[in-house]
């Protein structure tokens, strides 16, 4: 059974460009500004930004890979590396004999503190000072619309190890 794809329409494909247009350079941006000023990538200010959000600024392992929608290897790694350092920590649940916790630090605290107002300069700048509020409210609900969409998605999927963070 063939079916003829659904192209996009010029304003779609216009959308879908700038998407990835932005999404590309936005990332680059806040890689570069974080290892300007902290020495670290993006993908590990967001990991230290997780665990300070978090209750007694502790998260299982797994919880953060979902979180971070990264692989439990791909974490394990950063939490060993960002262990190593003193930002982090990771113990044993003592709720589940299996599981893992991984706890921010009073280091990892401190640097979090220290980067983040130029963390969020950066942002402002790149994102919210091009956009009017109108502009701010409709991206915010876009973006909602379009994990809630993928959220949907993922429950109904049929490998649930196909998802990064369900993966080892």
């Amino acid at each position: 059974m063939s079916t003829t794809p659904r192209w996009l329409n010029a304003d779609e494909r216009r959308a879908w460009l700038a998407y990835v247009e932005f999404s590309t350079l936005l990332s680059d941006h806040l890689n570069r500004q974080l290892r300007r000023d902290a020495g670290m990538t993006h993908a590990d200010y967001s990991l230290l930004a997780y665990l300070s959000m978090a209750p007694q600024t502790t998260l299982g392992m797994s919880d953060l890979a979902e979180r971070l929608k990264i692989t439990r290897s791909r974490l394990t790694h950063a939490v060993s590396r960002l262990r190593d350092v003193g930002l982090v920590g990771r113990r044993e649940d003592p709720s589940d004999g299996r599981g893992q916790l991984a706890f921010l630090t009073d280091a990892g605290r401190a640097l979090l503190e220290e980067v983040a107002p130029g963390h969020v300069e950066a942002v402002r700048r790149a994102v919210f000072d091009v956009l009017t509020p109108e502009q701010v409210r409709q991206f915010a609900e876009i973006g909602e619309v379009i994990s809630e969409a993928l959220h949907r998605a993922e429950s109904t999927e049929a490998d649930p190890a196909a998802l990064p963070w369900r993966r080892r």
